[in-house]
């Protein structure tokens, strides 16, 4: 299962850039297949996984598959591509992998929060993250003010940032929002969050997370946060691929109402990097795209999936993009080295102006490729 990456440094102590602010969202379990062709043409029809595959087909399909990934995230191909860069595209032989065992979530935020695989985070369990986050690590640094935060849509959350320990706000699954002052707007959505039912008994839908993690961004304005998205994982785990695809599209509205909001907020615009990724991978095919797990991971936490007794092939593979002043404007990626999951925590404190080194000294090294230094 189931985020503002600004500044700029680099890994010598010896030069510094000015920083700027960092914002990054995670996108649960969503694949690199539509993100870089659109709709599956193996799945869109596919009787088991869609409702309605005529209307299914006119919202979200063409031929062409550079038309249909514009479909389905334009946000994301008409402006962050144009803007910034975009990375997983494996027909263009542009890789980017997870570097843990598991191939799921909990161990797959770690990696994208620690910066480091870590061996002994083998389950989704509801316990508190022993590893420290950038965010927690910032959270201990005065000038960042203890205004750091996390929103997300899986009740996993504070336990992955280890909400106790680091003293982090993190606003999970059905908490209430209550930042001061509190507008009408805000309040409302408090009640409606209560009163309406979510699909799912752990995870709360995108559309309060979003909102709640908006407001903050603009009444507290923090220097770096993570919003972490889950409506595409939890559908797409149901088997619902018509839900699946339209939570993608309204994932990259929440993306462009997001950078919209940055570039008309003083002291954001022009001065905050948006850092994008996802935490695991899904498989390739119609018996397989539901799932996400090693083959290590079959043969224990994930044993309900042992009959993929090779695990789900391509559960590792993974996609980011990443758009601001910090950025280089490369467009879509081609064939370059594989990047890594573990990277992400360092990149996001190398644009913040941040030594990750001083950080955690096993994290994996920023993606310098990416950024302007």
């Amino acid at each position: 299962m189931k985020k503002l990456i600004l500044a700029a440094a680099t890994l010598c102590s010896s030069v510094t850039y000015a920083a700027s602010n960092v914002v990054v969202v995670t996108i649960d379990g969503l694949r690199w297949q539509e993100v870089f062709s659109g709709a599956d043409s193996k799945l869109i029809e596919h009787k088991d996984f869609v409702k309605n595959p005529e209307q299914l087909k006119q919202a979200f399909w063409d031929d062409n598959a550079q038309t249909r990934r514009e479909k389905l995230m334009p946000f994301l191909w008409q402006t962050i591509a144009k803007q910034g860069v975009v990375v997983g595209n494996r027909e263009l032989g542009s890789k980017m992998s997870v570097a843990n065992d598991w191939y799921f979530s909990y161990p797959g935020y770690n990696e994208i929060l620690t910066g480091q695989a870590d061996p002994e985070i083998d389950s989704n369990a509801l316990e508190n993250n022993k590893n420290v986050t950038f965010l927690e690590w910032l959270n201990n640094k005065p000038e960042y003010g203890q205004k750091l935060a996390a929103f997300g849509s899986w009740d996993a959350f504070p336990y992955i940032f280890n909400e106790q320990r680091s003293g982090l706000y993190v606003n999970a699954t059905f908490d209430s929002y209550h930042i001061q002052p509190q507008s009408a707007e805000m309040a409302l959505l408090n009640d409606l969050q209560a009163q309406t039912p979510s699909p799912w008994q752990n995870v709360r839908t995108d559309s309060f997370t979003y909102r709640f993690a908006k407001d903050y961004l603009t009444h507290i304005q923090p220097k770096a946060m993570v919003i972490s998205l889950g409506e595409t994982d939890d559908f797409a785990h149901e088997g619902h691929y018509d839900r699946y695809l339209h939570a993608t599209k309204r994932t990259d509205a929440y993306l462009e109402d997001l950078w919209h909001t940055i570039q008309s907020t003083p002291g954001y615009r022009n001065n905050t990097t948006l850092l994008i990724v996802t935490d695991h991978g899904r498989g390739y095919n119609a018996d397989d795209w539901q799932h996400h797990a090693s083959k290590k991971a079959v043969s224990g936490y994930m044993k309900k999936l042992s009959h993929f007794q090779q695990g789900i092939i391509g559960a590792d593979e993974i996609w980011m993009a990443a758009i601001g002043p910090d950025i280089k404007p490369l467009g879509e990626l081609k064939a370059h080295k594989e990047f890594k999951q573990d990277q992400i925590a360092a990149t996001a404190l190398t644009i913040l102006g941040e030594n990750p080194q001083q950080f955690n000294p096993q994290a994996g090294k920023a993606i310098k490729e990416i950024i302007k230094l």
